[in-house]
Parts: structure tokens; C-alpha cells; sequence
């Protein structure tokens, strides 16, 4: 096996120097094969409220300039023992929301054809529907681990039913999805009605609420999510609003009592042992994020997914 490539090494070259890949990755094309690619969607017309998630993925990567290739916490090198690169940013159509979602399916099949791994950086929500066809086409329905403050299991809004409010509704009537393996994690907040619950448990979905959390811990939370997710291949889609605003003010459709950031890389870390097929982490929005501290936050999110897709003697 080839020696992977890994970070530009920063004790010879400043941080703030150079072209920000994610984490000073080397560019796909600058290697023979990619185990793992990071790659931007600067998509964000799905959204319902706040806008400017198109502007995540590179905001995303100029704070990740401050990762290190070691991780103590999982006790691995994640851009050592693979070869991880980042893919830039898919170019889609910002004025149609069809025509976006098939180019990001396209693009994902692209990436992946030779059993490369995506780790996305969005724009919105929406962009887990396209990555999901795009997962379902090489491994069949798969248990999707939903870091949100909000459902995203609705019908349609203005009658459009492909947003960044119901891609695991569509995704769960498409067949996307194991329904006996999938879960929530971190809901929270005003709901239209208890429809909303009921709709989302037809769907396939349990969910793990942040009150839970607050009232059980954790520890009981990763017990729950492992339980469910039993030895299902996982995809992970983080929405940064799981996050409290006070974690992540930078987001759209923010969420008042939400995780830690601290309890959000404990429960990533404990998915280390799963079978990991693809990830996304969106809906961060710098006009919103004071000081960078959701793309901090983001970023560290996705590092430890990185982490937890290595592979482990």
C-alpha cells in the first residue's frame, strides 16, 4: 500500500498560508486513489429561513487549517492510515432546486465509483437526499444517524417537496433508509403538531431528543443509539444546529437548549466501531458565526468522523 499523502506540515509552513483545503489536505488530484474525500456543496436555495449556508464549505475549511494528525481521543491518525483528500466543491444550479439535487447525485456517484468514501461539507439540508440516492446505489438502505434540532421528515413547504425540511421523508418513501436502524439525535423545539411525531415514526425514525440527553446523560444516549443501529452499514448527517446556539450561533434555523459540542464528538467517537459509508456535516452559515465558533465546531465534527471511518487494527 502506498504511503498516504497527508496535512501540509505546519512547523514548516505557516497555517495561514497556502490555499485552505480542508484540514491542508492534499487536492484529489494531487494522488492516485482517495480512501476518503472531502467535498463542498455551496448549495443553499432549499432553506426556509435564514440564508448564506452556500458560503459553509469554505469558511469550514479555513478554520480546519488549525487540525492536527493526531487524534488522542480515538487514538488514531486518521490522514495517516488512509489516504483523505479534499474534492473542492461541486459546481450545482443555485436557482433550481431539481436540477441541484441531480448534479449532486451525479457528482456523489462520480466520487465514489472506485469505493472512495464522501465526508460533504454543505450548504443545506437539502443535499443529504442526492448523497443518500447516491450511498443507496452502492450499498442499499442504510441506517442514517440524524444529528438535528429539527425532524426534517416533513411533507412540503409551498407545496415543494424537496427541501432542506424533509429529505429523510423522501429518502424513507424512496426506500433510501433501513427503517428498523435509523434514529435522531438531539431534537428538539416547536413542532406544527403531534402529526409531526407520528409521520416521523411511520418514516422509520427514532429519535434521541437533547432533553433526553439532559435528563439520562450521554452515556445513556450512545447506549440507545447503538442498540438501534445494530451492525447496519451508517450514514451520518449532522445539521451544526443540533449544537446550541451558544455552540453554534452560525446556522439558519437555530434551536435554543441543544447539545454541547463537547457531547456531540463524545457520541461521534463512539461510533468509531460501525461501518461508516458517508457523512455530512451542513447548515453552517458565517454571516451568523461570530468569532468562527461553528466552523469550529464543524470542523472538529468532521475530523472526528474522519477518525471514526480509519481503519483500526
Amino acid at each position: 500500500m502506498t504511503e498516504p499523502i497527508g496535512p501540509v506540515d505546519a512547523s514548516r509552513v505557516p497555517r495561514f498560508a497556502g490555499i485552505a483545503t480542508f484540514a491542508r489536505l492534499p487536492r484529489i488530484d494531487e494522488v492516485e486513489h482517495a480512501d476518503i474525500a472531502v467535498v463542498g456543496v455551496p448549495f443553499d436555495s432549499g432553506v426556509s429561513f435564514r440564508p448564506g449556508a452556500r458560503f459553509g464549505p469554505s469558511h469550514v475549511r479555513e478554520i480546519s487549517r488549525l487540525l492536527r494528525p493526531w487524534n488522542p481521543a480515538q487514538q488514531v491518525a486518521p490522514f495517516g492510515s488512509q489516504q483523505v483528500v479534499d474534492a473542492g466543491d461541486m459546481a450545482v444550479n443555485p436557482f433550481s432546486i431539481d436540477e441541484a439535487v441531480a448534479d449532486i447525485e451525479a457528482h456523489a456517484r462520480e466520487l465514489t465509483a472506485n469505493g472512495t468514501r464522501l465526508v460533504t461539507i454543505g450548504g443545506d439540508h437539502t443535499i443529504a437526499l442526492p448523497l443518500l440516492r447516491a450511498t443507496h446505489a452502492i450499498h442499499g438502505p442504510v441506517a442514517v444517524v440524524h444529528f438535528d434540532a429539527h425532524l426534517d421528515t416533513w411533507d412540503t413547504y409551498f407545496g415543494a417537496p424537496v427541501t432542506h425540511g424533509t429529505p429523510f421523508r423522501r429518502a424513507s418513501e424512496e426506500g433510501l433508509i433501513d427503517l428498523t436502524a435509523s434514529v435522531h439525535v438531539g431534537t428538539r423545539g416547536p413542532l406544527y403538531a403531534q402529526q409531526d411525531l407520528d409521520d416521523d415514526e411511520r418514516l422509520g425514525f427514532v429519535p434521541i431528543t437533547s432533553v433526553e440527553i439532559e435528563e439520562t446523560g450521554v452515556e445513556r444516549a450512545i447506549e440507545r443509539l447503538l442498540e438501534r443501529i445494530g451492525d447496519a452499514k451508517v450514514y451520518i448527517s449532522i445539521d451544526i444546529d443540533v449544537l446550541d446556539p451558544a455552540h453554534a450561533p452560525g446556522t439558519g434555523t437555530p434551536e435554543a437548549g441543544g447539545l454541547t459540542s463537547r457531547e456531540l464528538l463524545r457520541i461521534l467517537r463512539a461510533m468509531s466501531h460501525l461501518e461508516i459509508v458517508g457523512a455530512d456535516v451542513v447548515e453552517v452559515a458565517p454571516a451568523y458565526d461570530h468569532a468562527q465558533m461553528t466552523a469550529v465546531a464543524a470542523s472538529h465534527a468532521i475530523y472526528e468522523l474522519i477518525s471514526a471511518m480509519a481503519p483500526r487494527d
